[in-house]
């Protein structure tokens, strides 16, 4: 099956092998005569119009090769008809990207280096795109960081969710009622002018970025969820995921900690580049974006839980529950922490 879709792309004599941990979508590295390629399956049932992911990567890909030459982008290789995309007979969406030599992925942070490298990738990547009409990106999941709307869905499920889960969260409620400040924040963040919509990535985990043999950051991948949107996306996703030593689905609250090495890692490699791009508002509010993301996923898992785990799925009884506390668990060592953090910011 997959020689057929390769052929379409007028690449043939493949050894086709799966590759990385994606989530979302199937990977498949295949080797042929004339190069290596990464294929992808899309996944319809999360990315309902694959066409619209399509269009937003050439669009952001051809604009940053025109401003810079030598810039490292993985520009998606059309089929034989000229299309960005090929759909097989039941109804699923490929495409061809090629492979990056001497480049390797990382699934979990090791050292602060890596995450100072990510960073600055992912700042590099909006700071490039500075001069992009953001209008032109189709948006590819609605409200997908909207967290007024997370709340709305929260607050929706206490109301008509399930009343044993509901009981079984109390604590986990509180705290989230405890915390709608971080959304007073957001709605003031939206009518703010300081606060500029940008090319954003939204979902800047450390999987999304190709490093090279020398662990030297090379270009920003997975670029599925490109949209307009606010600096705090990029900056919040890799604030939850990259200062703790643990990752989300850790059942042992204990083990989750605020890294302060790997924080001033990551604001040293975004601001290296974005420090021109960003406002004093928005400077001021760099651990807020920490605080937003790790909020809305917090709430999500809850909400998530609450309504019999319809979205996440779980692998084990209580797992949305375990999720939501550990997420909750993370936003409160950042906010314990906050002013110092931010003072690091401020110092740079």
């Amino acid at each position: 099956m997959l020689n057929t879709v390769l052929s379409a792309f007028n690449v043939a004599g493949t050894n086709t092998i799966e590759w990385g941990n994606g989530l979302i979508n199937k990977t498949w590295k295949a080797k042929a005569a004339d190069g290596v390629y990464i294929l992808q399956r899309l996944n319809t049932s999360i990315f309902k119009n694959p066409e619209d992911i399509a269009c937003n990567i050439e669009a952001v890909g051809w604009h940053i090769l025109h401003k810079k030459p030598d810039a490292v982008f993985p520009l998606p290789i059309k089929t034989k008809s000229g299309d960005l995309l090929f759909t097989d007979a039941t109804g699923n969406y490929f495409r061809l990207l090629p492979f990056v030599s001497g480049s390797h992925t990382v699934d979990v942070l090791q050292h602060p280096a890596q995450a100072y490298e990510a960073a600055l990738q992912f700042g590099k990547f909006t700071k490039m795109l500075r001069d992009f009409d953001v209008q032109r990106l189709k948006i590819t999941l609605p409200n997908f960081h909207n967290l007024s709307l997370r709340y709305a869905q929260f607050t929706h499920a206490l109301a008509n969710g399930n009343a044993v889960r509901i009981t079984e969260s109390a604590e986990l409620i509180k705290l989230a009622t405890a915390n709608t400040a971080i959304v007073d924040s957001y709605e003031k963040i939206k009518s703010n002018p300081q606060f500029r919509v940008r090319v954003t990535h939204h979902d800047s985990k450390i999987s999304n970025v190709l490093f090279d043999d020398h662990d030297k950051g090379i270009c920003v991948i997975d670029l599925d969820t490109i949209m307009p949107g606010y600096f705090i996306s990029d900056v919040g996703d890799m604030i939850r995921t990259y200062l703790s030593p643990v990752s989300e689905e850790e059942n042992d609250f204990s083990k989750i900690d605020i890294r302060t090495d790997f924080f001033e890692a990551l604001a040293k490699g975004y601001i290296s580049q974005m420090k021109d791009e960003l406002t004093k508002d928005e400077l001021h509010h760099f651990v807020y974006a920490g605080n937003f993301m790790i909020y809305m996923q917090a709430l999500r898992f809850l909400t998530d839980y609450i309504n019999n785990d319809v979205y996440y799925g779980s692998k084990y009884k209580g797992h949305n529950l375990v999720r939501a506390g550990n997420q909750f668990t993370l936003l409160q060592k950042i906010q314990t922490q906050e002013q110092s953090l931010q003072a690091i910011v401020n110092q740079l």
